[in-house]
């Protein structure tokens, strides 16, 4: 699956929004197999990758989750956190040891409804990953449960 470009938040956010927002951040470490997240669990913080692999899953009763998608260098973890119920739409877990920047939820929230400006290019990026991901996880279910693989997804 392509991933969409790691700049995807350089090119959303102005120098100056960047740097607000990353001054909320604080750097993290986990190691492999390392539960980020659950479904239905709490949405109140938010990673960016700076090194490792985390694995979004979905549970599938009677069978071992469903991969959904791998994130990497540069990716964000977790929109979930921008949107209410702030609720994780799915599970994540390391696949290797990660290395990211954590931010709280509730403040970036707070900072992005006391300045509209970044509170619209935050809502854009964070839409544009979500954009992406959904159409990736639509060409992996149709790759793995279409009669034919994805084919034409017009």
């Amino acid at each position: 699956m392509n991933a969409p470009p790691a700049n995807a938040m350089v090119r959303a956010l102005t120098a100056e929004h960047q740097q607000r927002l990353m001054r909320m951040a604080r750097e993290v470490s986990f190691p492999q197999g390392t539960r980020l997240f659950e479904e239905g669990g709490r949405a109140d913080r938010f990673w960016i990758i700076r090194t490792g692999t985390v694995a979004l899953d979905m549970h599938v009763p009677g069978r071992k989750a469903a991969v959904i998608e791998t994130l990497s260098h540069n990716e964000l973890v977790g929109w979930s956190w921008q949107f209410t119920p702030h609720a994780w739409h799915l599970g994540a877990e390391t696949t290797t040891p990660v290395r990211a920047y954590e931010f709280d939820a509730v403040a970036v929230r707070s900072a992005c409804q006391d300045d509209p400006a970044l509170g619209m290019a935050v809502a854009h990026w964070v839409g544009g990953i979500v954009a992406h991901r959904l159409r990736s996880a639509r060409t992996r279910l149709l790759d793995l449960y279409a009669p034919y693989g994805s084919g034409d997804l017009r």
